[in-house]
């Protein structure tokens, strides 16, 4: 799949006003203004995703549409338990939409990374409105800071879905006898049944997979920093901080990368994948936060014209357009650039940004893509795809 006409190829220049124009065709394309979210795909995703719509949020936002930015959260927030729990797909207009699988209607019964802190955070910046969206927020890191099983310390996933993930190789432990597409979709299957859930339904355990993702807990730790710089919570910022610490201790310097806690930290639990370096965006170690961007460059690793492949290329299950296996992803090369920038590593960003926008465009705003050549793969357009209009308008407003 190639770029739109008028649109950058791998190796060509973008044009960042032209970038901006073809994320906002994508959402608008996207946009269900009955619900007041945006679907990540019309037809493969016609429903609500949590992590998706955080940054669908963040990109409305940039865009200057801050009421679709806080209607998107509003939304997201609306299937939220008592507890906190965020479901992460909230089936509406089709309650019945893998019920079974589920058992539940509405909603899942599982989560994803709590990107609305970030959300919130970015909305607060460019000055739109988020006190209702405080609160809700707010719940949701609580729920995964204290009442979600924790492993070696950090907190633990209940499924590999909430994650973002799917078929990362980090779970292959759980899928005996090798990968397999089939195989481990029947293993995630027998996952969902093994979910131990609160008496409000909220998902607290999970004996058949017990793991703690050091990408996933990363994104909590960052996500419960970003929110405090808004509300100024200084319990919820010292809990964030303290998961980071814990953390850090997870750094093997030979493999450079961050080894998962759990069943698997033995094996899959240390392949070295895109999602094992998000500590980036909260480390305190200088020597693993020059290591892991020095990994997301370098061609033999991660490295590709169109962004971070997902899985080092040295890795036996890369594989560079299956899925989860090793294409570049938009919303891990956002993360990145987003940890770059953080850090006050200009260049870095620079890179890491023209790799999200040519990636994008050459994909013709693919959900995934080659990281070498950019060829879109899955479902296009991609919502979530338009966060390159995040890195252009940046450009834009230095130019």
């Amino acid at each position: 799949m190639t770029g739109a006409p008028g649109e950058a190829g791998p190796n060509l220049p973008v044009d960042p006003s032209a970038v901006v124009a073809g994320a906002r065709r994508v959402l608008d394309e996207n946009w269900r203004e009955a619900g007041g979210y945006t679907v990540p795909n019309g037809v493969v995703y016609p429903f609500q995703w949590l992590w998706d719509s955080c940054f669908h949020a963040v990109t409305w936002a940039v865009l200057g549409e801050g009421d679709r930015a806080r209607r998107e959260l509003t939304h997201l927030f609306r299937t939220q338990t008592p507890s906190g729990f965020v479901p992460h797909v909230d089936y509406e207009h089709d309650p019945r939409h893998h019920a079974a699988f589920w058992r539940r209607e509405g909603q899942s019964s599982i989560t994803q990374p709590p990107m609305f802190g970030h959300a919130v955070a970015e909305l607060h910046r460019r000055g739109v409105a988020v006190d209702d969206l405080v609160e809700p927020a707010t719940r949701g890191l609580w729920f995964l800071l204290r009442e979600r099983t924790r492993v070696g310390g950090l907190v633990a996933l209940c499924h590999p879905w909430e994650s973002g993930g799917d078929d990362c190789p980090r779970w292959d432990h759980w899928c005996p006898g090798g990968w397999d597409p089939q195989r481990w979709y029947d293993v995630k299957g027998e996952l969902v049944a093994s979910v131990r859930h609160s008496d409000d339904g909220s998902p607290v355990a999970n004996p058949s997979f017990v793991v703690a993702s050091c990408g996933f807990n990363a994104l909590v730790a960052f996500n419960a920093l970003e929110l405090a710089e808004v509300t100024g919570d200084v319990v919820l910022a010292d809990a964030a901080t303290e998961l980071a610490a814990v953390l850090d201790d997870r750094w093997d310097p030979q493999l450079r990368t961050w080894v998962d806690a759990g069943d698997s930290a033995d094996g899959s639990g240390r392949v070295r994948t895109l999602d094992a370096l998000l500590p980036v965006l909260v480390s305190a170690r200088p020597d693993a936060i020059d290591a892991a961007f020095a990994e997301m460059l370098d061609d033999d690793a991660f490295g590709g014209s169109c962004g971070p492949a997902q899985v080092d290329r040295r890795e036996p299950a890369f594989a560079p357009r299956t899925y989860w296996r090793g294409p570049a992803w938009p919303q891990l090369s956002y993360l990145c650039w987003v940890a770059a920038r953080r850090v006050g590593r200009a260049e870095l960003a620079e890179a890491l940004g023209a790799m999200l926008v040519r990636g994008a465009t050459a994909s013709g705003w693919a959900e995934y893509w080659d990281a070498d050549d950019g060829t879109g793969l899955g479902a296009a357009p991609q919502s979530w795809a338009a966060l390159a209009a995040v890195v252009a308008a940046e450009e834009m407003a230095q130019a």
